[in-house]
């Protein structure tokens, strides 16, 4: 037989039929994969949900609540503002690992190193932040100890102090909550509390933010006791910190800007608004929010109202909407009194009814700039100082002694008078007793106009271009007798707004 011969039989072979639509194998096939796809359907919810069940009870875990019943009784109407106040307090309690990060004792009492009250209003468009000195002087009301019992008010106290009332590691945020709702007329609707180990945390879960460093920045600058300069810490210029690099450049006072706490707030603002900045950057993912919400709630603690993760989240959802541009940060007006900071009225109180209305600050500010300097232009003041006009003429002012904040008073006191302030710092050194009015080639004439400030200053002329004013004791010692205008600059900061969109090496120091 051959090949062919065999082949034959199958060309007359009916070739098998594909089953006809709707057939019973073909329902059996369909009804196959539809069950499939249900349960992986069913199998991915429930994985899911199981997930985000254990996220939000490791969540739950985390956040810690304080007594609500340090609240004081006689709080403001929490219908009398439109929108919703948020406490936001840094601690630099040492318990539970953070005396690694700050260097302190394991059994010091909590401290509130930084204060926000941050103001949300009602259309949740936008947002202001205003940070309280901890060296204001306030009243303390009636607190709640950690026997039960209440102290009496306290007045004329550092605002601070209030987070210590009851000495406890982990201090008395409802205290300093009590204080602030004395202090604004806000109701405070939460107040959340977070430590050097949450915040080091946050910033390395975000990758690092950007910031600005003005001059070179050594061990000893962040540790004034050490013996010796110690290493780098940080090399001038802009760069991206995280963890406990981001700690140390919050926290870090002297050898920066002109030292005090003051300036190192303007660097806090700048830095929490480069934080904002790279969360709105990265986006408000459920991806990336659970990551950043686990850092937080580690190390954090909230009144009740914030006290489960599904609020807390619900509440952060609630902010993404929020422009950069929109996200502002202010401090409230303030002045020197002596070695403390003072609230400056009626500036603090129609900040505090624009937060109340939900009204824009940024015109506040500008009135509450001019009408302070207006009405404190005069008295005790010179007239040969009245009439100095600065118009076009630049100076940079520097503190030649060490006396908290002083480049910052005469800055404004040259800004009121036409002249544009180029920059302020501290001297090389703090041992000047008479003011220097510095100038360089072609500027004695102006520099002779800078010097109508400053009874008694000397000029001396240097090679370097401009003019530069190096404060002496004798200003220090004559500055609080100068007339308000003195402090006038300082205490109408409201028109001193910096923006989550600024550039991170703007407006970072008093003087």
């Amino acid at each position: 037989m051959t090949t062919t011969d065999r082949a034959a039989p199958s060309r007359h072979r009916r070739p098998a039929e594909p089953p006809r639509h709707g057939s019973r194998a073909a329902r059996r096939r369909t009804g196959s994969r539809l069950r499939s796809a249900l349960f992986i359907a069913l199998t991915l919810m429930v994985l899911g949900t199981v997930c985000v069940g254990w996220f939000q009870l490791r969540l739950n875990g985390n956040i810690r609540t304080f007594d609500g019943n340090g609240l004081s009784e006689d709080r403001p109407d929490a219908a009398s503002s439109k929108g919703q106040n948020v406490l936001v307090i840094g601690s630099d309690a040492r318990n539970e690992g953070n005396s690694a990060l700050g260097g302190g004792h394991t059994d010091d009492t909590g401290r509130s190193d930084t204060v926000l009250l941050l103001h949300i209003p009602a259309d949740r468009r936008h947002a202001v932040a205003v940070s309280i000195p901890r060296d204001t002087l306030v009243t303390i009301p009636p607190c709640r100890l950690p026997d039960g019992g209440w102290t009496e008010p306290q007045t004329n106290a550092m605002f601070n102090a209030a987070f210590s009332v009851g000495q406890t590691k982990k201090g008395n945020p409802a205290c300093t909550q009590n204080t602030v709702e004395k202090l604004t007329g806000l109701h405070v609707d939460h107040t959340v509390v977070v430590d050097f180990k949450g915040f080091a945390a946050v910033t390395d879960v975000v990758g690092g933010v950007r910031v600005c460093v003005p001059n070179d920045v050594y061990e000893k600058d962040l540790d004034p006791n050490r013996g010796t300069q110690g290493e780098l810490l940080f090399k001038k210029g802009e760069q991206t910190v995280s963890g406990q690099r981001a700690l140390d450049y919050v926290r870090i006072r002297h050898g920066i800007g002109d030292g005090s706490d003051m300036g190192r707030i303007k660097r806090q603002q700048a830095f929490v608004a480069g934080l904002v900045k790279k969360v709105k950057s990265d986006g408000l993912t459920p991806a990336r929010l659970l990551p950043l919400a686990d850092a937080v709630t580690r190390s954090m603690t909230v009144d009740p109202g914030l006290g489960t993760a599904h609020k807390l989240i619900s509440f952060l959802m609630s902010l993404k909407d929020i422009d950069l541009h929109d996200t502002k940060f202010v401090t409230v007006p303030w002045r020197y009194q002596g070695a403390r900071v003072a609230i400056v009225q009626p500036d603090a109180d129609r900040l505090w009814a624009a937060l109340k209305a939900d009204r824009p600050i940024e015109d506040l500010g500008a009135d509450g700039a001019k009408d302070t300097a207006t009405t404190g232009s005069s008295p005790g003041s010179p007239s040969a100082a009245d009439a100095v006009v600065g118009e076009g003429i630049g100076v940079a002012v520097y503190n030649g002694t060490d006396a908290s904040g002083l480049a910052a008073t005469a800055a404004a006191r040259l800004t009121e008078r036409g002249f544009t302030v180029t920059g302020t710092a501290n001297a090389r050194s703090q041992d000047h007793t008479t003011t220097v009015i510095q100038y360089g080639s072609g500027l004695e004439s102006q520099a002779q106009t800078v010097a109508g400030l400053f009874p008694g200053a000397r000029l001396q002329s240097i090679g370097a271009l401009g003019i530069n004013v190096i404060l002496g004791r004798s200003y220090a010692e004559h500055a609080p007798d100068a007339g308000p205008a003195q402090a006038s600059g300082p205490a109408a900061v409201t028109g001193d707004i910096r923006s989550a969109d600024d550039d991170p090496c703007s407006d970072l120091s008093y003087g």
